[in-house]
């Protein structure tokens, strides 16, 4: 993709938020100057890229940078009767974060990997048995069918402002650099536990369920080779815990 299409994917979100009334002038200054950091790889060491890109991304994740504020799209609702009530909720930072690399993801030059999709498949439907069942046997959720209404809206939200930004930085940035230092299985377990480690401030056994998480949709982009299938599994997972268990998260 040419640079100038691939700038408009943050450009376009910065200026949404912006127009919304939840970018300030400030978290477009920010924004932007991260934007053009992030696209401006092929120009600048790895060595200095990647560091600061990572530490960036994770920063405007975590909602540490100044100028967002989230766009409500829902009143509270409590969608399961032993859990909170739940705000659905569009993070700008996040959603740019997203957009950003993946503006990124699609200018870079992709290796010719060969799909294992038996693999694949395996590691697919091992992770949707594997996450859940922990998670009811960890007590952190109980099993809570359900079809909400707001879910039409929730999944564009959960794809753009949780799992695309996720999955960029986990599998798409951090991953493809450790495994090429440390190899596969070494840099697909390690990005699986840094993955459940930004879950920590959820609680340790989430924590832990996220590690689990993670390391399928590492695996699942290992096997395949394609960073659009750790998206497809990690949406999945997570509609299941909306659909099928408490949401977001057991009381007590």
């Amino acid at each position: 993709m040419p640079l100038h299409l691939q700038i408009l994917l943050p450009l376009f979100t910065l200026a949404l938020g912006h127009g919304f009334g939840q970018v300030s002038y400030t978290g477009l200054a920010f924004g932007l100057v991260y934007a053009f950091w992030v696209l401006a790889a092929p120009k600048l060491p790895a060595r200095l890229w990647f560091p600061v890109t990572l530490l960036a991304s994770i920063a405007f994740a975590a909602h540490l940078v100044p100028g967002f504020s989230p766009l409500p799209l829902a009143e509270p609702l409590r969608l399961s009767p032993d859990a909170p009530p739940y705000a659905l909720r569009l993070s700008w930072d996040k959603t740019l974060v997203g957009m950003a690399l993946l503006a990124w993801w699609l200018g870079r030059t992709a290796p010719t990997i060969a799909s294992r999709w038996r693999a694949t498949a395996v590691t697919a439907a091992a992770t949707l048995l594997a996450v859940p069942a922990l998670a009811l046997g960890l007590d952190l959720v109980d099993w809570m069918p359900k079809w909400p209404e707001l879910v039409w809206r929730w999944l564009p939200v959960n794809l753009l402002a949780v799992v695309l930004a996720e999955e960029l930085v986990f599998r798409g940035l951090l991953q493809g650099a450790l495994v090429s230092r440390l190899g596969a299985w070494a840099g697909v377990g390690l990005t699986a536990l840094l993955f459940g480690a930004v879950h920590l401030p959820f609680s340790p056994l989430f924590a832990a369920v996220a590690t689990v998480a993670g390391l399928g949709y590492g695996l699942a982009f290992h096997f395949s080779g394609r960073l659009g299938v750790a998206m497809a599994l990690h949406l999945a997972v997570n509609l299941c815990h909306l659909a099928l268990l408490s949401y977001p998260v057991k009381l007590g």
